[in-house]
């Protein structure tokens, strides 16, 4: 049901299709509404949440994403864009889990109810996952690589299987799936931005990093050929080409903590098997391996990013340069970054070790 946004009457609709945006009022859901609001391929634009944001001249719908009764909150929508993901490093990994996986699939069965005929997931160029050997840049049909375990990445997995699932159960509605390289912009919060509000960049010894962004403002540019149907299935979305980590120290200033690549992610996941350390730290692969994508089905619709990566970087270090102007962070908070967790899990391991030896001692 529409509010007080609707146009007034009398007034014809806008070209294009109608657009459901669920997670409208907050974080990359509202930067992505706001940007799909001035977008001259899509008609009314249909912001969804729990609460009211602040884009004008959009209908706003309430609804919870979680909701079965969202099917009513999609009455004439043709696309819907699922923008309500928890990206952050922060939150506890079960309920992250819980919240994006069910959102996925309460989405997707809302909207087939509805009979929308387009559904938009963003997941991210994380599924391919990060390794050591992977080749730069991955192409787009690469097997996705990504560990499914508690990590963000396992999570953006799920919801491409939801996706997969959901194309075979509803053959009539499009499921399309975005995969952006690591996201910047303003509303964004994820390992990577965290990362580069760390004293130190962490690197792999004989593992040379490369860092690909992707711009909101580019996504949003991506979304709009995925409305319109030039893009759809799964396609990759990045700035061109790639930075070095030298280049990323250069334009950051940061230096590099360099760490032996098989301790620095496999003492993780080690430590995980056995309920040490919590699901994020799995992620940690994705700052020191390149999981860089070749963005080629955009291309091939005439789509070009308008940012590089290091425009990218850029506006991924300003808001973290304001922080820095502000009142001073805590030591220990400033501790719990993505380079200080890795020293935690390496304390943690030696602790481990030192434990199993005095148990081998007194046997």
């Amino acid at each position: 049901m529409s509010t007080a946004q609707d146009q007034p009457p009398g007034t014809p609709p806008a070209p294009g299709p109608l657009v459901a945006i669920t997670g409208a009022a907050r974080g990359v859901g509202a930067v992505l509404t706001a940007g799909l609001a001035a977008s001259s391929r899509a008609g009314r634009i249909v912001a969804i949440d729990e609460q009211r944001g602040d884009t004008t001249g959009v209908v706003w719908r309430l609804a919870d994403a979680r909701d079965p009764a969202l099917t009513g909150r999609l009455a004439g929508v043709d696309v819907l864009v699922h923008a309500d993901l928890d990206t952050s490093a922060d939150s506890d990994y079960r309920t992250r889990r819980a919240f994006n996986t069910r959102g996925a699939q309460t989405v997707l069965t809302a909207a087939a109810a509805a009979r929308v005929s387009r559904v938009i997931l963003i997941t991210g160029a994380m599924v391919y996952g990060a390794r050591p050997e992977n080749p730069v840049p991955l192409p787009e049909d690469a097997p996705l690589r990504a560990e499914p375990d508690a990590s963000i990445a396992g999570d953006l997995l799920e919801i491409e299987r939801l996706a997969r699932r959901s194309r075979r159960a509803h053959p009539g509605m499009d499921v399309t799936v975005a995969r952006p390289a690591a996201l910047v912009g303003p509303g964004v919060e994820s390992l990577v931005s965290r990362h580069f509000g760390s004293p130190r960049l962490l690197t792999a010894k004989g593992c040379p990093a490369r860092w690909q962004f992707c711009h909101t403002d580019d996504l949003v540019t991506a979304l709009e050929l995925a409305i319109t149907g030039e893009v759809d299935r799964e396609f990759a979305v990045g700035s061109d080409g790639w930075l070095t980590q030298e280049e990323v120290e250069e334009i950051t200033g940061l230096h590099r903590i360099e760490l032996p690549a098989g301790l620095t992610v496999g003492t993780a996941q080690r430590l995980r098997r056995v309920g040490v350390a919590p699901g994020a730290f799995n992620d940690l692969a994705y700052l020191v391996y390149p999981w860089v994508v070749d963005c080629a089905r955009l291309r091939g619709a005439g789509w070009r990013p308008a940012r590089d990566n290091e425009t990218a970087l850029r506006a991924l270090l300003e808001p973290l340069a304001s922080r820095e102007r502000g009142p001073r962070v805590p030591r220990k908070e400033a501790a719990l970054t993505a380079a200080g967790a890795t020293v935690a899990v390496i304390g943690t391991a030696a602790i481990v070790r030192a434990a199993r030896r005095r148990r081998l001692g007194s046997s």
